[in-house]
């Protein structure tokens, strides 16, 4: 069993996810910060690899993400850093990011680099399904990596039905139609997340996007099985030098 089936296997509901971006604030943060969240609670990392025009992302994770290309991170530099990632870190790690930049690389040699560091699954907001399903999903698949689509709140549920068909690990619901950071009130979006939680899906649901302290990752864990925080977190980060203290901080908050 993947470590992701393993972990929702094990707990149903309150599944922590962290969003972070490789390379912020220092270019060599990326494991320091990695070891800080599973040792503080958190359930699994979703891990930004930055790039310069990233289409879902608030101001904030922008940010985070210039700053990361600033100190010299790259995809290359990301593998070099998590080469002996698994010998510290348990939970989960899925990789997050853009098409673009992974197409630069190589996406076969990139699918290999990923799980020979013992990443755990992908996000990939601007692969569409089409090309997931005859151009990128046999790499994917071929490399054992999990496979994770975005749905929102105005997915219809023929599509909801695809992605879930086509995803593994989990489901990852954007709380509403904006990017990251927003200020959106969660227990607004009850209608959507029952809506999902009634469909007897096939994949874990996660939400995203709007969930930055404990009462809004206890909205967004009602009817799903956890949710992931970034942007919170991210400015935690910028606050303090001393970035375990701020995780843990953070993470005691949330918890």
């Amino acid at each position: 069993m993947s470590r992701l089936k393993t972990l929702f296997a094990r707990k149903r509901s309150k599944v922590l996810g962290v969003y972070y971006t490789a390379g912020f604030p220092q270019l060599n943060s990326t494991m320091e910060l990695m070891q800080a969240l599973e040792e503080n609670g958190a359930d699994m990392i979703e891990l930004g690899m930055p790039y310069s025009d990233p289409l879902a992302d608030g101001p904030v994770i922008q940010a985070s993400g210039s700053k990361a290309l600033e100190n010299g991170m790259s995809i290359a530099r990301l593998f070099e850093q998590l080469a002996d990632m698994r010998a510290s870190v348990k939970i989960p790690v899925v990789l997050m990011g853009y098409l673009n930049p992974i197409l630069q690389y190589g996406f076969e040699k990139f699918c290999a680099a990923a799980a020979a560091a013992g990443v755990d699954g992908l996000i990939l907001p601007d692969l569409p399904i089409y090309e997931f399903e005859t151009e990128y999903g046999p790499a994917i698949r071929q490399h054992g990596l999990d496979f994770v689509f975005l749905l929102t709140p105005e997915t219809s549920e023929e599509r909801i039905r695809k992605v879930d068909a086509l995803s593994t690990g989990f489901l990852y619901a954007v709380s509403s139609s904006s990017t990251t950071g927003g200020t959106q009130n969660l227990a607004d979006q009850q209608a959507y997340f029952q809506r999902l939680e009634k469909m007897g899906l096939t994949n874990p649901i996660v939400v995203g996007f709007g969930v930055r302290d404990k009462t809004s990752f206890e909205a967004a864990c009602r009817h799903t099985h956890g949710a992931i925080i970034g942007t919170a977190y991210i400015r935690a980060l910028g606050q303090t030098a001393d970035i375990r203290k701020a995780t843990k901080e953070f993470l005691n908050s949330v918890l």
